[in-house]
């Protein structure tokens, strides 16, 4: 079930909030993924888990969105008996089209990450892609540094995250903080509009929990 909020901004303008408080599979329409409704940590959630090969999201029915800002609770760690180079990947797609083939921007938490001993890997905490054309590897070797950065976060813990985004641009918050953890100036897909989705990596065990999005 969703909720849409009116607000009022000022004299002229104004923004449209949907709410999608993520406790049903009815709410999302998975791709290679298995989505549950469970209770973690206190609160009503959907767990999402890997199932089958290649891209796996689920996507939020009904979502749809150009510029604007997404906010959602996350939390991912590694699945038992997952490979080592599991990190508990979770994180949020947006303007998602799904049709013969898959496009979308995305920005994923790697949990694990956050309080290694490597500063190397610290820094590898949060990152940006884009399908198609930009896996991770591919914007590492080329711009290392540039789509992934470091933010303070437990596997396994509740996250909240906040992407705002206007054209080609999009910024990454976690954990309340008032400034970006990772700012993209140029996203690859350009000035598209499509859904948002639940994004997890391999290996891993994802949840979420009420995502509210603001469009411009």
């Amino acid at each position: 079930m969703k909720t849409l909020i009116i607000c009022t901004v000022g004299l002229w303008n104004f923004c449209q909030a949907q709410v999608f408080p993520l406790k049903s599979p009815d709410e999302l329409k998975p791709l290679n993924v298995k989505v549950e409704s469970v209770q973690y940590r206190g609160r009503d959630a959907v767990r999402v888990t890997g199932e089958g090969d290649g891209l796996q999201i689920a996507e939020v029915k009904g979502s749809s969105l150009l510029n604007g800002t997404i906010e959602v609770d996350v939390a991912g760690k590694p699945l038992p008996g997952a490979n080592p180079g599991a990190r508990g990947f979770v994180g949020i797609a947006f303007r998602v089209e799904i049709s013969d083939s898959a496009r979308y921007e995305c920005f994923y938490l790697r949990p694990t990450n956050a309080r290694a001993e490597d500063q190397l890997r610290r820094n590898h905490s949060t990152q940006y892609i884009s399908v198609p054309g930009f896996p991770w590897h591919r914007l590492r070797r080329e711009n290392p540094g540039l789509y992934e950065s470091y933010a303070d976060m437990v596997p396994g813990e509740w996250t909240k995250i906040k992407i705002v985004i206007r054209d080609k641009d999009a910024r990454l918050f976690v954990n309340n903080s008032d400034q970006p953890c990772l700012i993209v100036k140029d996203l690859k897909q350009g000035e598209t509009k499509g859904a948002i989705a639940l994004w997890i990596g391999l290996g891993t065990e994802a949840f979420f929990s009420d995502l509210t999005v603001v469009k411009e």
